[in-house]
């Protein structure tokens, strides 16, 4: 018997693992059972990516050169967005705050006035839930077309590190690697993006459960030195404090699926399925 939960205890120096599915199957059709279980079908869906850009002058890095070493030439130029585990709510945190509106269907909205929404596939209430009238193609079995308009605003920080190779009194190399923590937007004043999209809305008569619309939106970052230039866009002070002008790009990438949802009851033997509208 293993302490490690039967599985191999791993190299102490391997920094990876692999994970356990926990999935057996003795081969025999028979051991199949019946279970109900809800499908979430993506019947359209849109991929767009969006770019905004920030220019930084003087930024300050951390830590100051060594005593007596001086920049030869910058090696790499990282960049991340800023995330504290400690408190999702940081405004230092790179955040993506969407707002999306549409024409010809609505979102469902309760008594108060508010969208109704609910639980996506990522387990937070990030589906609303359409409705228009698709008369006019449901006899032909198409879709309807829906327009939208989005604006993405983005606030908060990322890290910059960057490695420069240094030469010492002695004229030998050594990296070092210095970083900073750069401002993107703040909530008062966010870096807006807009987009404009087409979706294709099925029939909400044939449908199980109303179709859905959800959206997903990642964040990247890439950054360099504003003219590419080591002497002009880096700063050495006389105690070594450094200082550069970069230019950063937020590199953006949304999904928008439009969801329908059905209730499968899977048959004993796994080739019979059918459809159940509730």
């Amino acid at each position: 018997m293993s302490c490690f939960g039967n599985k191999v205890s791993p190299d102490l120096y391997q920094n990876c693992c692999n994970a356990n599915t926990l999935c057996e199957f003795s081969g025999n059709m028979d051991d199949v059972i019946t279970e109900p279980l809800y499908v979430q079908k993506v019947y359209d869906a849109i991929l767009f990516n969006l770019q905004g850009m920030k220019t930084v002058q003087n930024q300050r890095f951390t830590p100051n050169l060594p005593r007596g070493h001086r920049v030869r030439r910058v090696l790499d130029i990282r960049c991340k967005r800023f995330f504290n585990p400690g408190n999702i709510d940081d405004p230092r945190n790179l955040s993506l705050n969407l707002n999306t509106t549409i024409s010809g269907a609505t979102f469902l909205h309760n008594s108060q006035g508010n969208p109704i929404e609910v639980v996506g596939p990522d387990g937070t209430f990030s589906e609303k839930i359409l409705y228009a009238d698709t008369s006019e193609c449901d006899e032909n079995c198409m879709g309807t077309p829906v327009f939208g308009t989005q604006t993405i605003e983005v606030t908060g920080n990322v890290q910059v590190f960057i490695d420069l190779l240094l030469l010492d009194r002695n004229n030998n190399e050594v990296v070092f690697t210095i970083c900073a923590d750069v401002n993107i937007a703040t909530n008062a004043q966010p870096l807006v993006l807009t987009n404009f999209f087409e979706i294709c809305m099925p029939s909400t008569i044939d449908t199980a459960f109303l179709p859905r619309f959800t959206e997903f939106c990642n964040a990247a970052c890439e950054t360099r030195l504003a003219t590419n230039n080591c002497g002009r866009d880096l700063t050495i002070g006389a105690n070594g404090e450094v200082s550069a002008n970069l230019i950063i790009a937020i590199c953006i990438t949304c999904v928008k699926p439009c969801i329908i949802r059905f209730f499968i009851f899977a048959k004993k033997r796994p080739t019979y399925q059918k459809f159940q509208a509730i």
